[in-house]
């Protein structure tokens, strides 16, 4: 494990990011890192694409909702 630098203004969107999102500033910031890593290795996915194939992964089963 290290350290990672970033300028005050990213640390500040993290810090606010990670209290919508309920996770620690750490937390959200390996979500972050992990996402962006994805997103480039897959391009042609979309942001949602990679979070339900990551949840999918991961055990979880999901639905969509169907509009009204």
């Amino acid at each position: 494990m290290g350290i990672v630098n970033i300028d005050d203004e990213l640390h500040d969107q993290l810090r606010k990011a990670s209290v919508v999102s309920v996770r620690s500033i750490n937390a959200q910031a390996a979500f972050w890192l992990k996402i962006g890593m994805l997103a480039e290795m897959n391009p042609t996915m979309s942001f949602n694409e990679i979070v339900e194939r990551e949840l999918r992964a991961a055990g979880v089963v999901t639905q969509r909702i169907r509009a009204a």
